[in-house]
């Protein structure tokens, strides 16, 4: 610091830009919330049976050893829409 109260790479004309507050968790769920209706998506929770997840082994959408991994279980149940809904 200089004698000026200001650090030394600091010139009194400069003022440091202040970054932007951070976003809430309830502003980030909004955000995405919208940029998902945007792109003609909405989101939902659903519960699985273990009879469905079965299913989707057998379908071959779903390897055996992925049935606890919600990616897999995501990207299985995407695959079981695009065949059956189209």
């Amino acid at each position: 610091m200089s004698g000026t109260g200001l650090p030394q790479n600091q010139w009194p004309d400069q003022q440091a830009t202040p970054s932007p507050p951070p976003r809430s968790p309830g502003a980030e769920r909004i955000a995405g919330h919208r940029r998902r209706r945007r792109n003609g998506m909405r989101c939902l929770f659903i519960e699985l049976r273990e009879t469905e997840i079965d299913q989707l082994i057998r379908r071959k959408l779903l390897a055996p050893n992925s049935r606890n991994d919600l990616g897999a279980l995501r990207k299985a149940l995407y695959a079981f829409f695009d065949d059956t809904l189209r």
